[in-house]
């Protein structure tokens, strides 16, 4: 037998079997109404019947306790979701069986406690605290606070970005405005340390009118397609660069057309051609390309406002417009331009490739100078002209040749390929390696 509350009841003797309704009494004795606290109305009880059991009914108060209890639960759900996770009521402690005739109050309410946390069965989710608390105290709640430039802070920020935004759209700018072509060869031999740059000096006389090419004292054929200059860069991983002049007549082997001079190479095929005959005779991997012509040799020149170049003699050459005393002396565009072509002195052709490396370290060195930076009036003319005048093959950009200039400017070795001695053949003089002292300087750089 059960209460009303699913309580099992103890039955005593004497007490009526179970089935049949008790008899009343006709006459119920006056009951002393029992005294609450808390201005309570006093409830009028149950009379007391001989012969079954004794229950206890509490009041609306305790009723309403128990109801919420039961609803609510020790953890906060609902007490029929805690039945369905858990499968089964939980058995009841000795502790808890003491306290049959009293109400169930809530863990959470009792004075100086906390209530305990329960492990949330397998398929529910952890409840989050109420409210913007977190589980780990104030440490969940930390924020990173807003970087918010102020005042002169503000200002330089927005400096920095819109400079910023300048250089690389004006780098992008400086990029579109080189002039492109194809340099690779077919097939390139096996790479090499470091990288190489072939460095070359038109002496076409292309896009120069008859005025142009009577300044600066060109002549010739306006269209045809020479190179006046032809030089090795080599940039190790570390250490200085290396510059190698390479005569324009040393006598190679073409790929395709047999011995000749190597400047033959540029007339016959282009750059691919004279690319690839450099790298067959040298052994070097070339990675870049520039090129260079006259005109645009002498623009740059005026664009920085003149070089200073050092001859060790005076040089007469009416052909080239040169009139030149020994001795460091500023020079012009055109002068410039005449003082690496001549041949006018006692050992000719080597003679110019030492100038030819003389003239492209001072140039280099101007460019790059703080005077030049500095200025703005000099280096938007400067770099616009550099730009303009120069050929690059199509993989190269500006900021490749701006690593070319860090390289010139930190110091660069100057040599020559060692030479053998001349010879006359069927296409003219040419000049003779020193076979075993150029596998020497070559090996050296790879």
């Amino acid at each position: 037998m059960v209460d009303r509350y699913g309580r099992p009841i103890r039955g005593r003797e004497g007490a009526t079997p179970r089935g049949q309704r008790p008899q009343r009494p006709q006459q119920q004795p006056a009951q002393q109404p029992r005294q609450t606290g808390g201005g309570q109305q006093p409830r009028q009880g149950h009379p007391r019947q001989t012969g079954r059991p004794q229950q206890y009914i509490p009041d609306p108060a305790e009723s309403q306790q128990y109801y919420e209890t039961q609803q609510l639960g020790r953890d906060g759900a609902p007490m029929g979701q805690q039945r369905q996770s858990q499968g089964q009521r939980r058995p009841r402690t000795a502790g808890q069986g003491q306290r049959q005739g009293q109400g169930r109050r809530n863990p959470q309410q009792r004075s100086g406690q906390r209530a305990p946390q329960r492990r949330p069965q397998q398929g529910q989710q952890r409840r989050r605290p109420a409210g913007n608390q977190s589980p780990w105290g104030n440490l969940g709640n930390f924020r990173l606070p807003r970087l918010r430039p102020r005042g002169c802070l503000s200002g330089l920020a927005w400096t920095l970005v819109v400079v910023l935004v300048l250089a690389v759209a004006g780098t992008f700018w400086l990029d579109s405005r080189l002039n492109r072509v194809a340099a690779d060869p077919p097939q390139h031999i096996a790479a090499t340390s470091g990288t190489n740059w072939l460095l070359v000096g038109s002496d076409s006389r292309t896009g120069l009118s008859e005025a142009d090419a009577q300044r600066l004292g060109t002549g010739g054929d306006i269209g045809s397609m020479r190179t006046d200059t032809i030089m090795l860069l080599h940039i190790p991983l570390t250490g200085k660069a290396t510059l190698v002049s390479l005569p324009r007549d040393s006598y190679v082997n073409i790929p395709g057309y047999g011995m000749d001079k190597i400047n033959a190479a540029f007339t016959f095929g282009g750059p691919q051609l004279l690319t690839q005959t450099v790298e067959e005779a040298t052994g070097l991997r070339i990675k870049h390309y520039a090129e260079i012509g006259m005109g645009g040799l002498a623009n740059v020149v005026d664009a920085v406002s003149g070089i200073e170049v050092c001859p060790k003699e005076p040089i007469q050459d009416p052909l080239a417009h040169l009139d030149i005393q020994a001795g460091c002396q500023k020079v012009d565009g055109p002068t410039a331009l005449g003082y690496v072509r001549t041949r006018a002195t006692a050992m000719g052709d080597l003679d110019r490739v030492q100038r030819q490396r003389e003239f492209f370290a001072a140039l280099v060195k101007k460019v790059s100078s703080a005077g030049t930076l500095a200025n703005p009036f000099r280096l938007l003319p400067t770099i616009t002209t550099v730009t303009g005048s120069f050929t690059v093959g199509e993989k190269d950009h500006v900021w490749n040749l701006a690593r070319v200039a860090l390289a010139m400017r930190s110091g660069v070795t100057t040599e020559t390929v060692p030479v053998g001695g001349f010879g006359n053949y069927d296409v003219g003089s040419v000049v003779l390696w020193d076979e075993e002292g150029s596998q020497q300087l070559f090996n050296s750089l790879k």
